[in-house]
């Protein structure tokens, strides 16, 4: 946590000279193909779940931008039980995308990711006290942007903190999510 408010603080500072008429405010949405790695997980099947979001993308350079989203995130997994089904995971994540433009149009994304545990459902049951309320990641991909606004990625949120909560239990589990979104820059 401590490092996440370090790399924030120093994007913001580093920002300080940024023109405000650069900066784009936009939204997005798209597909998740979630699923858990870990211990005891290859019997679990992906699950398929949406997101959506708002984003704001602020140029640092002609090459360099900073992109901090806030997304709504439906994760979780396929346990191939019929009592249990898919164990949903709703997210709050919030994502600070370091953003390389290759060409004019094409980007390079990467950056931390922070997650916030909203509500879980599986079979009839409630399992949010079986995971952690917080989850730590990184996320990478490609983006392409139109000059119109409209825009598109492919991202894959690597989980790296243990997502488990459940007393006497040593398996330890990770988030995976790919993303396929499609994004519109307002102003």
């Amino acid at each position: 946590m401590k490092k996440l408010v370090l790399v924030t603080v120093i994007t913001v500072l580093g920002l300080s000279n940024v023109n405000a008429q650069d900066i784009k405010f936009g939204a997005k949405a798209g597909l998740n193909f979630a699923f858990i790695t870990g211990d005891n997980s290859e019997d679990f099947d992906p699950n398929t779940d949406f997101h959506f979001g708002l984003l704001a993308e602020i140029p640092i350079s002609e090459k360099f931008s900073f992109q901090p989203e806030l997304i709504y995130s439906g994760q979780g997994y396929d346990t191939n039980i019929d009592s249990e089904g898919i164990i949903a995971l709703n997210y709050l994540n919030i994502p600070l995308i370091s953003k390389y433009y290759v060409t004019k149009r094409w980007s390079l994304e990467a950056g931390p990711q922070m997650g916030f545990l909203l509500s879980t459902k599986g079979g009839t049951e409630d399992y949010k006290d079986h995971f952690k309320t917080t989850d730590f990641g990184v996320s990478f991909g490609v983006g392409y942007k139109l000059d119109n606004g409209l825009n598109f990625s492919a991202r894959y949120n690597l989980g790296l903190s243990n997502i488990n909560n459940v007393d006497g239990v040593s398996d330890k589990n990770r988030n995976g999510v790919f993303q396929l979104s499609i994004g519109y820059f307002f102003f």
